[in-house]
């Protein structure tokens, strides 16, 4: 039932690769294994993808996913770099870096703090830092199952590579307050199979009414013991993103990781 499953898991893959080519996108991410030993794991991930003939494209992505917890706390660390190229210009180049810390306070209960870089040019995106800290509640917190909810306060700064209009004026740069509200849930399917999902929701509190937020989800079948196929489903969404920039970007990725335990 299981190599029947990855076989169809496979196929679907092999679809998502190929819209993955079409548009810019963002590779599926792997996860570490998550054991509260106070030992750090890892994982790696790696897609790529080339086309010739009526049409030419390649499209190569690296991630990586590093975790170490105990019972008290949890430190997360991860990465990414996507370049594409279709018809000799080149459609994706993106760079992203983040951590994250969570320290639990009670039974149900968490304090955390996080830190994310990205870097897009052809989104106009020289760099964004966004900073935040808040608390949490684990709603449900089984061997199988966790889902959390938490909220706070972070900082968003963005520099552009060339100046645009922002709420309003023209800016090379642009700073503002939010608050900062999301959930996230993991569930093991089976012994070789989990899948996960998380919206993060940032209003901003300088410009009321304008918000970004993002939801990521993805599917993870075991292939051997440090082996994973990987499927992500993506949504990231701007309010004020620029003129002549969209406002949503959807992403429909598949990779393989390796894990170090």
């Amino acid at each position: 039932m299981n190599n029947f499953f990855a076989l169809g898991l496979m196929s679907i893959a092999a679809f998502a690769s190929s819209v993955a080519q079409a548009q810019t996108a963002a590779p599926a991410t792997p996860t570490a294994t998550l054991k509260t030993d106070g030992k750090l794991r890892a994982a790696l991930g790696l897609g790529a993808s080339f086309s010739s003939g009526n049409s030419r494209t390649s499209n190569v992505s690296l991630t990586a996913h590093g975790v170490r917890a105990t019972e008290q706390d949890k430190a997360t660390v991860y990465g990414s770099a996507l370049y594409a190229r279709a018809a000799g210009v080149t459609s994706a180049e993106q760079l992203r870096a983040g951590g994250r810390y969570d320290y639990n306070l009670g039974t149900d209960t968490f304090a955390f703090g996080t830190a994310d870089l990205e870097r897009d040019k052809l989104a106009n995106l020289s760099l964004r830092g966004v900073f935040g800290a808040g608390a949490g509640l684990h709603v449900i917190k089984t061997p199988a199952t966790t889902f959390d909810v938490y909220g706070g306060l972070a900082y968003n700064a963005d520099k552009y590579v060339a100046a645009t209009v922002i709420d309003g004026q023209s800016r090379s740069s642009y700073g503002y307050a939010a608050l900062l509200l999301g959930e996230e849930l993991q569930h093991r399917l089976s012994d070789t199979t989990s899948a996960w999902q998380r919206l993060t929701v940032y209003p901003n509190l300088r410009n009321r009414g304008e918000f970004r937020a993002s939801f990521a989800s993805g599917l993870s079948v075991a292939m051997s013991s440090v082996m994973n196929l990987n499927v992500g489903l993506g949504y990231a969404f701007n309010s004020d993103p620029g003129v002549g920039r969209k406002k949503g970007d959807t992403l429909l990725t598949t990779g393989v990781s390796v894990k170090f335990d």
